[in-house]
């Protein structure tokens, strides 16, 4: 396209999480649609006049990755690579000023509800006959769907809200009609995201949703795997569980980050429920679905964390044996309830920490992987590399958990496929398997 700035082609880099790169699709489909020219995650600047970058502001880790991003596009300016910086997305929404004022020279900082203005800037027009509609970046037999966005959780460590706003509940039919255009061009794997899903739907419709709107896109035809991420432990709709086990397609997966299990931890970071309960609801959830795979997250060096309390946390792992586990480490946001406490755990000893936890997390992770040796899953192939086949099992999803490498041989796959294998050999995070 011929812009202000003369042809035109687009660099898109998109950091962070899942929900960031829904918008980042979102924004490639319109400006697809203003006949730019693309490339997504640019390994190679050659001819790309503007690059934005999608940024995210969640914990500091995050935050200087996307600084550090927007630095090595600011040198490519610099050295006459490229013509223009843009910087989108929640590290810009929260920072904008003070972005602005250390980085001068991006051309355009644009906040997390701003891709009209990014057209607009661009000098293309917004289509409002695609809205919703999306450039797909992940491989085209899976896909993210978000239901909502922001959130009205008040946990004490988190800055989503500020940046997010409030939740806002997607229509089901929007959602129905998304996951029907997905799964008509060729997606087999829907994964549903938001910034929690259990409350999906309190605001629109008055009352939680997602078992409804479980059960209506399960029966979408051609729709082979359906997996449920972020589900808020406070306020777990029991009625879920039944959806889950009643549709084939539905994965036997549910990502529910609890985030600890001290009482006075929880309380403090004002998570609604106090480490009885939580284990309670895991132990509910196992019992409902049997053989369900859960994946949590877990926060260590929270303000004020003692020993004993972390050495809780790390019998709690070994009790419940977690199907799949991430440990992130206490991140000191400004402006967020915990900000006020002191941040009392060293760096270093939050690392230690999370290490530890993710030490017992491997010898889990290996012990019930061994267990799956013999068996016969149902697997899908995400991508060939080298010699072999890389797949996923219903217990895993896309990029965060373990993987199925299945050797090539005579029978001949593409990304896509299902297929049915015996696993003959486990490690900590992987599988190996053969085709029966």
């Amino acid at each position: 396209m011929k812009t202000k700035f003369g042809p035109h082609k687009i660099g898109l880099v998109s950091l962070g999480c899942a929900k960031n790169l829904v918008d980042s699709e979102l924004l490639m489909k319109q400006l697809e649609a203003n006949q730019f020219e693309l490339v997504f995650d640019p390994v190679d600047l050659k001819g790309i006049d503007t690059a934005i970058i999608n940024t995210c502001g969640f914990i500091n880790d995050a935050k200087q990755e996307s600084i550090d991003t927007i630095l090595e596009f600011v040198r490519a300016k610099k050295a006459n690579l490229i013509e223009n910086v843009y910087v989108m997305g929640c590290l810009s929404e929260r920072y904008q000023e003070k972005l602005h004022q250390e980085i001068p020279e991006v051309d355009a900082f644009f906040g997390v509800n701003d891709l009209k203005k990014i057209i607009s800037h661009l000098g293309g027009s917004y289509k409002t006959n695609l809205v919703g509609e999306r450039k797909i970046t992940t491989p085209s037999h899976y896909a993210y769907v978000k239901i909502a966005e922001g959130c009205d959780r008040k946990c004490a460590f988190c800055a989503i809200p500020m940046i997010r706003g409030k939740h806002l509940s997607r229509p089901i039919e929007d959602i129905v009609g998304e996951v029907f255009h997905l799964v008509a061009t060729g997606t087999k794997e829907i994964n549903l995201i938001a910034q929690d899903t259990t409350y999906y739907g309190l605001d629109l419709y008055k009352k939680r949703l997602l078992p409804e709107l479980l059960d209506t896109l399960a029966n979408i035809s051609g729709l082979e795997w359906i997996r449920l991420h972020y589900t808020y432990p406070d306020g777990f709709p029991a009625e879920l569980l039944e959806v889950i086990k009643s549709h084939r397609n539905i994965c036997n997966y549910i990502d529910m980050p609890l985030q600890h299990i001290s009482n006075r931890i929880l309380k403090s970071m004002h998570r609604g429920l106090d480490g009885t309960k939580t284990r309670k609801l895991v132990e509910s959830v196992r019992k409902a679905i049997p053989g369900v795979a859960i994946r949590t997250t877990l926060i260590v060096g929270y303000p004020g964390e003692t020993k004993k309390e972390f050495e809780e946390l790390s019998r709690f792992i070994e009790e419940f044996q977690f199907d799949r586990l991430g440990v992130f480490t206490y991140s000191h946001e400004e402006d967020t309830t915990a900000f006020r406490l002191r941040d009392s755990v060293s760096s270093k000893l939050k690392q230690h920490r999370a290490e530890e936890l993710m030490a017992i997390q491997e010898q889990i992770s290996l012990t019930l992987n061994q267990k799956r040796v013999g068996q016969t899953l149902k697997v899908l192939v995400d991508r060939i590399e080298g010699d072999f086949y890389i797949a996923r099992t219903e217990y895993d999803s896309p990029e965060v958990d373990n993987e199925v490498l299945i050797p090539i041989s005579n029978t001949k796959l593409n990304p896509g496929s299902f297929c049915n294998v015996k696993i003959i050999k486990a490690e900590s995070f992987d599988l190996y398997a053969e085709f029966e």
